[in-house]
């Protein structure tokens, strides 16, 4: 199975929990419970699919320091992701800056982990 092939269903679970999410945004509070599990959810399943693809890219190789800076970033943009949600769910006023990285890091992560990927298959920092 090449590269490619090993993100395609982490790439489609990820482009779901957005969908849910940006459903979630419109539709306001209080959240429906089953839109909001179901985002929680399938978040949950993009990491775990996200972690065994990259898993099953870096077991057989040499990985650079900039890769491990990168799964570093990945990993604090997917807590951000969780923290920030829980916060967003919560019936308080919505600060303004946790809108905003509960809505860029999924766009970070996305970025870092493509940088990786291309790192780990063959790409020079």
């Amino acid at each position: 199975m090449d590269t490619a092939t090993k993100f395609i269903a982490p790439g489609i679970i990820f482009l779901l929990t957005l969908a849910f999410g940006v459903w979630l945004s419109k539709i306001g509070k209080p959240l429906n419970t089953v839109i909001f599990t179901a985002h929680k959810l399938i978040a949950l399943a993009a990491v775990i699919f996200t972690g065994i693809a990259i898993y099953s890219l870096i077991k057989n190789v040499q990985i650079h320091i900039f890769v491990i800076a990168l799964i570093i970033a990945v990993g604090l943009c997917v807590l951000a992701l969780f923290a920030t949600g829980t916060l967003l769910s919560l019936d308080i006023p919505i600060q303004k800056t946790t809108l905003i990285i509960h809505r860029v890091a999924p766009f970070l992560a996305v970025i870092c982990t493509a940088m990786m990927i291309y790192l780990i298959s063959g790409g020079k920092p």
